[in-house]
């Protein structure tokens, strides 16, 4: 099978913004109490944080991470995560019928930011809380003293602060699960107004509103448009979320499910820009696509789960070799949104549907989907380039026809290496012909290669590296693709 993918220098989508390799950390599961932070544990420094995980983030080089949630956050008082640890309190998380000792808590999470080398995104409780509370714990992270909120966080040994910029007002606020849902108005009110306090602290904070909890949702997307109608002015950014599945395990159904990423990121940006036009605002409204991933594998597992423990198993997903190529045409869909996607949330980063998983006690390991995250990471910094794909398609139920070739490409900061990740979807080989125009002397620097025959194949504690990258050849400026693999191709540009 032949594809053509062609690119011209002259056709650029937009910079890309490198917080769009973001991740997230929920208190959920085990993605705290044994993912991050497990005092006693063989390779635990004096914070009680993992080195081996934090070893592994640091590889992934992830620029900023959500905090503590997700639906968790819809019921839980800051307050109760800072100052000394013996005087927090133990409470009930409604949200995942667990127990949250706020043994590690705001400052420990900073703490533990700092070492992974990555900034805050902090989540605000909009669901039992208000603006009262939000604006109290901006004052006691950013504030620098003098103040009720910020004296007591110098108490609690933070003098500097936390210096935290990006915050999510809410989570989810339109989904019957979360504690403290609200309808359109009363988000769009709420949200309104806590930004407005929260820019009256500081006008450079950066601010998501709510968007649907999912492209599926009944209300979406009049909800965006009401919300929006109620916030466009004080926000910066509205917020995506979607998962994807293969409950009926049909692989070409699951390969074309990332085209639903993209009418969904095409629906919320035409509703965005549709209130722009409505309030005749100067402002283009920007994304934060701030909960993505494959999420199906540990359902009945979870179902088996005894409430109220502290850092149950939940949510932990063992990927497969397919569910790499999935996230890799996701991390595609966000590089040719890179005009409007922003921010964006791996979701989440160590063991609870994550690229990481551990043992309490034990070994910490590469899941299959860190691989395409990790190289998208590492080589998809700089300018989103726009690619035309002549391939051929199969049909899709849900979608129509799909390419069996899905392309982004990344033109680098320095403007020295060109960049294409594709994924093969088809059962053969494709050759590749690249036509780039403006493009001289390009030459193929690198090709690394992710597959495995066995599609359900899946890396565990015992063997970590069964579904693992290659380096394959290089030189010459097309390439062939492998059967159902994902690929980075690397070419250096010539003067």
């Amino acid at each position: 099978m032949r594809a053509r993918l062609a690119i011209d220098k002259e056709y650029e989508i937009g910079a890309i913004d490198k917080r769009i390799y973001g991740s997230f950390i929920e208190h959920l599961g085990r993605a705290v109490y044994g993912g991050i932070y497990e005092p006693g544990h063989p390779r635990a420094d004096a914070n009680g944080f993992r080195g081996d995980v934090l070893e592994l983030v640091r590889e992934l080089d992830v620029p900023v991470v959500r905090y503590p949630g997700g639906n968790f956050v819809s019921s839980f008082n800051w307050e109760d995560s800072v100052g000394p640890v013996d005087k927090r309190p133990r409470r009930l998380d409604l949200a995942w019928k667990s127990v949250e000792p706020n043994s590690f808590g705001l400052a420990e999470f900073a703490r533990w930011a700092k070492e992974a080398g990555t900034e805050i995104m902090y989540a605000i409780n909009l669901g039992t809380r208000g603006i009262d509370a939000a604006r109290n714990i901006v004052e006691y992270c950013n504030h620098p003293g003098g103040s009720y909120w910020s004296d007591l966080r110098r108490q609690h040994g933070s003098k500097a602060g936390f210096g935290i910029k990006l915050w999510c007002l809410g989570n989810e606020m339109d989904g019957p699960w979360q504690v403290g849902q609200k309808t359109p108005d009363e988000y769009g009110r709420i949200a309104y107004e806590t930004a407005k306090a929260l820019k009256l602290f500081d006008p450079k904070l950066e601010l998501v509103a709510c968007g649907s909890s999912n492209g599926h949702m009944p209300t979406f997307p009049q909800w965006e448009a009401t919300v929006l109608e109620h916030c466009y002015d004080s926000v910066d950014y509205l917020s995506l979320h979607h998962y994807f599945r293969n409950d009926d395990d049909e692989l070409p159904a699951f390969l074309a499910s990332s085209l639903g990423m993209d009418s969904f990121i095409d629906s919320v940006v035409a509703t965005c820009d549709f209130v722009q036009s409505k309030k005749r605002s100067k402002k283009k409204m920007q994304l934060s696509f701030d909960e993505w991933n494959v999420w199906f594998h540990s359902a009945e597992a979870d179902s088996k789960n005894e409430p109220w423990q502290v850092g149950p198993p939940l949510l932990e997903d063992v990927y497969t070799m397919e569910d790499a190529l999935v996230v890799g045409c996701l991390i595609n869909v966000l590089l040719r949104h890179a005009d409007r996607v922003k921010v964006a949330c791996l979701a989440q980063l160590v063991n609870v549907i994550a690229p990481i998983m551990t043992d309490n006690g034990g070994a910490a390991w590469r899941q299959t989907i860190y691989w395409p995250f990790l190289y998208a990471s590492k080589y998809g910094r700089g300018t989103s380039m726009s690619v035309k794909v002549d391939s051929p398609t199969y049909e899709s139920k849900a979608f129509g026809p799909v390419p069996y070739l899905d392309a982004s490409a990344v033109l680098s900061e320095d403007g020295r290496h060109l960049c294409l990740f594709c994924v093969n979807r088809s059962r053969e080989a494709v050759e590749l012909d690249l036509r780039a125009a403006g493009f001289e002397g390009l030459a193929l620097a690198e090709h690394v290669e992710l597959r495995n025959d066995d599609l359900k194949a899946a890396n565990t504690a015992a063997a970590p590296n069964r579904v693992s990258p290659k380096v394959l050849a290089t030189g010459k400026a097309g390439a062939a693709l492998a059967p159902l693999s994902f690929n980075v191709l690397r070419y250096s540009i010539g003067k």
